[in-house]
């Protein structure tokens, strides 16, 4: 059996980073994650960081010159073709990172990629199967409004901005419920762990 390398998505704030982190600490697995990768992307310097304050001017920048990431949210969020543009930017970078990480990691039986645009950004070819994490809406979007201390029109505008979570779960090989408690969340990634989907959906 070739690498498996597990595509793992949902929607945001259901739990993606629970998952990842158990994976990476209880099965001491490698963790590659998107959204480093896409930082990374606006750094200071990047390329993609210039494109963007060439685009929406300097208003979006802080003063040390860092991408002020809330300001080009409410930006991108908002607008499907700004949104659509950004990612045009990014995406290439990305799909580059994993590449270089994954080309390090040729000994290990199992890779975990992190990719919430797994299925938007047409990334599962690169991986063998595909993981969605899922909870209801109202759990998804009263968690984004604490994390990310959101208004509920904010919160609304970045869960519709997403592929509807509802859409992942049909693609998915591997559904993961993250509707209950942290113990019930676990033992369905060891259990997912233990077997190998027979077939690809997404």
């Amino acid at each position: 059996m070739g690498q498996r390398i597990i595509g793992l998505t949902g929607g945001i704030a259901t739990g993606k980073s629970t998952v990842s982190d158990y994976l990476a600490r209880q099965h001491h697995l490698p963790v590659l994650d998107a959204d480093i990768y896409a930082r990374q992307a606006v750094e200071p310097g990047s390329r993609g960081l210039d494109a963007i304050s060439a685009r929406y001017g300097k208003s979006l920048l802080h003063p040390d010159g860092s991408l002020n990431r809330a300001r080009l949210g409410e930006i991108v969020f908002h607008q499907p073709a700004e949104k659509t543009w950004l990612e045009q930017q990014i995406h290439p970078v990305v799909r580059e990172c994993f590449k270089d990480a994954m080309a390090e990691l040729t000994e290990d039986p199992v890779v975990v990629q992190v990719i919430p645009l797994l299925f938007e950004a047409n990334l599962t070819e690169q991986v063998s199967e595909t993981w969605v994490v899922s909870c209801p809406l109202e759990h998804q979007r009263q968690r984004l409004i604490d994390r990310n201390h959101l208004t509920l029109d904010q919160a609304n505008a970045r869960i519709q901005s997403q592929m509807p979570l509802a859409e992942k779960v049909v693609r998915a090989d591997v559904v993961i419920d993250n509707s209950a408690d942290l113990p019930t969340l676990f033992r369905q990634v060891d259990e997912a762990l233990q077997h190998v989907p027979e077939g690809r959906r997404g």
